[in-house]
């Protein structure tokens, strides 16, 4: 691709990126009266587009699919009940993407549609298929639109406004950048709309977001929502957070500075990539994005191999069992205390587990057969939430 003029590109890792995901939230594709704005479509498709004419690659994770269908529907405001969301994103997708056809295609670039939903990127086989998808769809020029398949899902419908879902796609396209795309011009540090505030141009770890209100009192880390749109300015910095941890640059900016962001430019507030060796998508989605089915208990022995030690779970170090779940569903596992210290893919039902707790897995398989010669969860499908302290101590919050 074309490399910018280094004196304009202030993040030099932004505006070189081979591939780039580019999300954009309802609010910035409608108007003040809640319908899809055509003008703003078109622009930002001239700013992905100029993006594809330099030779990158271009992903767009896009919201807007219930918002679309709501005119066509004679509905005046989003819905609150989930089958009225479905429906009007049943309606709405197809209104959606075909503003994307038209709008893209004025610049030469086709489009393609790509429905995902939380776990097709958390099963190994299902991420693993829709990485071959969007990679064979960049490979012959297309453009995918990626959005989250409201339609069929149900907890996940409230996934963050797709801010974690664009995180997700940034690593399973193995992309070189991330930009975030809303109606706010960044991460201030405190409501702009109530008095003074700096916008807070850079964040190299979570230490910089410390103390910091994302508007309406809320800190980081907690949510906000929009009109139209679901997500607020905590979604978007946690997935920020999501993909700069797994070596991602960011950019949180507003979508009418989108060329600028795109470019290397001061637009929004960039998110410093960590660097080290990415984790597995799985377990981004496990950490990040999980809704867990159920509870295990742990003894302190149990808490400390999994956390400080990072083996498996196994049956004897369960004290307890909480909720229904099937094998190969997330469940939390908790200390003594309650306190969630892990979550992991349980490779039992919730009904199996009692009948374990407390047994080795030699004396289970004797008992048993060969087959329960195996963890409840393995290290693999595992990913730390707290780490625990030195031996006497309680684990913080």
């Amino acid at each position: 691709m074309t490399v910018p003029d280094t004196a304009t590109a202030e993040r030099a890792d932004i505006a070189t990126a081979a591939r780039v995901v580019v999300k954009v939230g309802s609010s910035s594709l409608t108007t003040p009266d809640g319908e899809i704005d055509g003008m703003r479509i078109g622009a930002l498709a001239a700013a992905l587009s100029a993006r594809r004419q330099n030779g990158g690659q271009v992903v767009l994770v896009s919201s807007g699919a219930i918002v679309s269908g709501l005119v066509p529907l004679g509905l005046s405001k989003r819905p609150r009940d989930l089958a009225t969301q479905q429906a009007a994103a049943s309606v709405g997708q197809g209104l959606l993407i075909a503003r994307y056809t038209a709008a893209f295609a004025r610049h030469g670039i086709r489009t393609g549609q790509v429905l995902l939903s939380a776990d097709d990127l958390m099963r190994r086989t299902h991420y693993r298929n829709a990485q071959r998808t969007l990679d064979r769809l960049l490979e012959l020029g297309v453009l995918p639109v990626v959005n989250e398949n409201d339609t069929v899902a149900t907890d996940e419908i409230r996934f963050g406004d797709n801010d974690r879902l664009a995180a997700l796609v940034a690593h399973v396209t193995r992309a070189g950048a991330l930009i975030l795309l809303s109606d706010v011009d960044g991460l201030y540090d405190g409501d702009p709309r109530r008095g003074e505030a700096q916008r807070i141009t850079e964040v190299r770890d979570r230490a910089d977001l410390d103390g910091i209100r994302l508007g309406r009192g809320l800190k980081a880390g907690q949510g906000a929502q929009g009109a139209q749109g679901i997500g607020g300015m905590a979604t978007k910095v946690e997935a920020a957070m999501i993909a700069s941890a797994a070596g991602i640059p960011t950019v949180v900016a507003d979508a009418a500075s989108a060329a600028t962001a795109l470019g290397g430019g001061s637009a929004g507030t960039y998110f410093a990539a960590a660097r080290g060796r990415r984790p597995a998508t799985r377990l981004l989605w496990l950490k990040h994005a999980a809704v867990a089915h159920g509870s295990l208990r742990l003894d302190r022995g149990a808490v400390e191999a999994v956390v400080t030690r990072r083996a498996s779970l196994l049956p004897a170090g369960i004290t307890g069992v909480e909720g229904t779940f099937d094998a190969g569903d997330p469940v939390n596992l908790r200390d003594e205390n309650g306190t969630i210290v892990a979550r992991g893919l349980v490779n039992y039902d919730a009904t199996e587990i009692p009948g374990l707790m407390g047994r080795s897995t030699r004396w289970l398989a004797s008992k048993l057969g060969p087959e329960y010669e195996r963890e409840v969860v393995h290290r693999d499908d595992l990913v730390i939430v707290l780490t625990v302290l030195a031996p006497g101590t309680t684990p913080e919050r």
